[in-house]
């Protein structure tokens, strides 16, 4: 009888046989139907008017998949009750399902059963289940620790401001910030441009950004070993990969914007500075700007879009291809141009295996942002530059916008949710199952000759 009860645990669901793949998507998926229906409720709107099905499935999803893009304005139109939903559905969403079901398993003195491993496994992109559930816990209270440090700062800042509501203001948008969901509370849309030139809000949001970004597994291998040199690879080109892409994505910002009045021309040379460095952290899966979007150049917009398909680092609260695919893919690249026969990084080489995987999930990610870009040409008519970035900042669940979301068609509404979706559960556990699944054919032909380029 003791036996039965452990099998029936919180996560067990072997009479299904579900594989831990389809366990994480469902669970996902019943999350964002739960929201949608709290959503829904008339307490959830600040003038007791419900939202429609189809808009409250819509934003949670962009909450649970911590993307940021909004069809009604955040601030304005959700009461206190739809804020908290929002933001409990974002910190669910931002730890992963799994992690909070084990947390509740924990609490409850439950026994983490193999099975439940291999689901967390899955949800933290681990490679292996070893030590898998000290791994939860690191997470659980690495969050908490940067959510409830960064809220205090935010907090401090704004109760001048706001008084009591600018306390509420700060931990609501840490957890927003360190999720990386870019939600905020400020109304009309405007997301963080009041702040542009505020030292205090770039620097403690882009951090807490960056944080979430690179992955829980790098933040608790940097605390375990303190030195850079120490690290393991995977920690290295999460670390150099993502620093480049922050300053090499600030210097082209300041570049392309410098003259542009609506941006960067208006403010002094600190608000310059600023406003690209922030911009260059957001695209990396946060969804804040401070910067106008629609006000960008085009060729400014079109790099967002680069930096947003790359997107933050594997088993973080972000999404898009990741740094560490981006990382082993120019390796290869380079190594291609040198002649050489081995990818390297850090003087590691690179497994092919790792390159073909790289390689797969680019492509897969490329060929859903090219479908749904080419669904949404014929039903919306909208701007093409619009709609390529909208798909890709719902695929990196980025939540950044050209200001085309709340035009949306309800078809175009369901495609770019369907993205989100597949933008926050797919590429992690796409990349993991490649990774455990290798089959080995029992056949093998003679090679044959193919001229590439």
């Amino acid at each position: 009888m003791e036996q039965k009860s452990e099998a029936a645990n919180l996560l067990d669901v072997t009479r299904w046989k579900l594989t831990p793949y389809q366990v994480l998507s469902l669970s996902f998926a019943g999350l964002i139907l739960a929201g949608a229906f709290l959503l829904m409720m008339p307490l959830a709107s600040a003038t007791g008017q419900s939202l429609s099905f189809v808009d409250a499935l819509f934003t949670s999803t962009s909450a649970v998949c911590v993307t940021g893009l909004s069809i009604v304005d955040t601030g304005a139109y959700f009461s206190r009750f739809g804020q908290i939903v929002l933001i409990l559905l974002i910190q669910a969403g931002g730890l992963g399902i799994m992690t909070m079901a084990t947390l509740m398993a924990l609490l409850m003195r439950k026994k983490i059963q193999l099975r439940e491993r291999l689901v967390m496994q899955e949800a933290l992109n681990q490679l292996t289940f070893a030590g898998i559930v000290r791994l939860t816990k690191y997470v659980i209270q690495v969050t908490l620790a940067i959510e409830f440090t960064g809220g205090t700062i935010l907090a401090v800042r704004w109760y001048p401001e706001y008084g009591l509501e600018g306390i509420y203001f700060g931990y609501w948008h840490a957890i927003s910030s360190f999720c990386n969901a870019g939600f905020d509370l400020f109304g009309g849309y405007q997301g963080l441009t009041g702040h542009v030139e505020d030292v205090t809000v770039n620097l403690s949001v882009s951090v807490m950004v960056i944080l979430g970004g690179i992955g829980f597994a790098v933040l608790a291998d940097l605390w375990e070993n303190k030195k850079f040199a120490a690290c393991s690879l995977h920690t290295k080109v999460v670390l150099a990969t993502s620093g480049f892409l922050i300053a090499f994505g600030a210097i082209v910002v300041f570049l392309l914007e410098y003259d542009n009045p609506n941006t960067l021309g208006a403010l002094s040379l600190k608000g310059k500075l600023l406003g690209s460095y922030f911009q260059a952290v957001t695209p990396r899966s946060a969804g804040y700007h401070t910067l106008n979007i629609a006000d960008l150049q085009r060729a400014t917009q079109f790099f967002l879009i680069i930096l947003m398909f790359i997107g933050a680092s594997p088993a973080s609260t972000g999404g898009g291809v990741k740094t560490t695919t981006f990382a082993v893919l120019s390796a290869a690249i380079w190594a291609l141009i040198r002649g050489k026969n081995d990818a390297e990084l850090f003087q590691r080489r690179i497994s092919q295996n790792i390159i073909y995987k790289s390689f797969a999930v680019v492509f897969i990610a490329a060929a859903l942002v090219i479908f749904v870009t080419m669904m949404l040409s014929v039903s919306e008519d909208l701007p093409f530059l619009a709609i390529l970035f909208e798909v890709v900042s719902a695929f990196g669940t980025v939540g950044l916008s050209m200001g085309i979301t709340a035009s949306l068609s309800d078809w175009g509404k369901v495609l770019i949710a369907i993205t989100m979706f597949a933008g926050r559960v797919g590429p992690v556990t796409l990349a993991l199952a490649l990774a455990l699944r290798t089959k080995k054919s029992p056949v093998q032909y003679p090679e044959g000759k193919i001229t590439i380029g």
